[in-house]
């Protein structure tokens, strides 16, 4: 990638994502089920952040993970609907305060299911109010970090069923963010800046 300063003006990240206006429902792949994430990006003066959240380590699926708030759509719901809906119960973002820019492809996340990653826009002077029941922590990641591709790093892991996997990792500072959390900021970033790149899998494989 280029060393020069990237474009985070909304009108150049609005015009690479796929509008809500155009999506259309689409059969998702075998076992799973429709999910949707949201990507909040902060408006900041001194450049744009990005909201992660810490998922406590009580939980049944990605305990301690690193994840954007989001998950599995009610029936009827679409993607953004899903997203906003999930965002205001996780974090406390009301959905008024969000500008949805678009959409990014589905993502297979783990065996179960196809999540959209949901662009928005959020403005900086929203507070965060976790839910503890499902976040344990709310932080913001620079978008500059993020969408840089000397960042996004292989990781091997070893599953529960003894496989090696690799997958994507994008360590910044004492905070380590992998596996779909990652691969979905690098469709992001291939969308934005590095469409002639090779993409990554969408999902993690057998190393």
């Amino acid at each position: 990638m280029s060393e020069s300063p990237l474009d985070t003006s909304r009108e150049f990240i609005t015009a690479r994502l796929d509008p809500i206006e155009d999506w259309r429902e689409t059969a998702l792949p075998p076992d799973t089920e429709p999910a949707a994430v949201l990507v909040p990006l902060v408006e900041r003066p001194e450049g744009m952040g990005v909201i992660l959240t810490l998922r406590p380590e009580t939980l049944r699926r990605h305990a301690g993970q690193i994840a954007f708030p989001g998950g599995r759509a009610d029936p009827g719901e679409r993607p953004w609907e899903t997203a906003l809906r999930e965002a205001h119960e996780e974090i406390g973002l009301d959905p008024s305060r969000v500008t949805v820019a678009g959409l990014v492809e589905p993502f297979r996340v783990g065996g179960w299911f196809c999540a959209t990653p949901v662009i928005g826009f959020v403005p900086p002077d929203f507070v965060p109010e976790a839910n503890p029941e499902e976040v344990a922590d709310v932080f913001e990641t620079p978008f500059e970090f993020l969408m840089n591709a000397a960042n996004h790093r292989e990781h091997i892991i070893t599953g529960l069923d003894g496989v090696t996997y690799r997958t994507l990792a994008m360590p910044w500072g004492d905070r380590f963010i992998w596996g779909a959390t990652a691969g979905m900021l690098h469709s992001l970033y291939r969308r934005l800046y590095g469409q002639h790149e090779e993409p990554w899998a969408l999902r993690s494989g057998p190393a």
